[in-house]
């Protein structure tokens, strides 16, 4: 949200900047209100267009920002055959899911497949890696499985110990 609002400053500061040279330019008055009416209107015209970005899925060739980001934990996918794959992931450095979209790939949506049932076998994660990267690399999977998680000690201690667990009836001594 603080990006949308940076973005949102900046075009308004540009608008502004524009009306001020419009105005001080030697045009004619009707020139220059015309203008400076423009630049108001541009200003809630891009919020909204701001705004309404907010739920759309983001197409992963857009997001230059995280270019480099090695894996992403998969939330949720849904796939819509034909048109896209659309990801919910949790990139490593946000505090908040990101909505993206990939281009359909059967190729990529059995990946994904696959690595939903593994994960879901497993009880485990499910991560990307290389989420936003274009790739003609097609052996390597975007998609896999986390392993199942480690089970707890049975005896309750953390280091595994010896000793077996020994009941102590609550108001006798050791």
């Amino acid at each position: 949200m603080q990006l949308l609002m940076s973005l949102f400053a900046l075009a308004t500061v540009l608008a502004a900047g524009l009306a001020t040279i419009s105005i001080w330019s030697p045009r004619k008055l009707w020139v220059k209100v015309g203008a400076v009416l423009l630049a108001a209107c541009f200003m809630p015209i891009s919020y909204a267009s701001f705004a309404d970005l907010l739920s759309k899925p983001k197409p992963v060739a857009l997001e230059w920002f995280n270019r480099s980001m090695r894996e992403a934990t998969v939330l949720s996918a849904r796939m819509q055959e034909g048109e896209a794959i659309y990801l919910w992931l949790q990139l490593p450095d946000n505090a908040e899911p990101r909505y993206y979209k990939i281009g359909w790939s059967e190729e990529v949506a059995k990946q994904l497949q696959q690595a939903m049932r593994e994960a879901e076998k497993n009880q485990g994660g499910l991560k990307m890696e290389l989420p936003f990267e274009n790739t003609w690399d097609t052996d390597k999977p975007m998609f896999y499985a986390l392993p199942q998680p480690k089970l707890p000690e049975k005896n309750g201690e953390e280091g595994g110990g010896d000793k077996p667990m020994v009941y102590q009836h609550p108001g006798t001594s050791a």
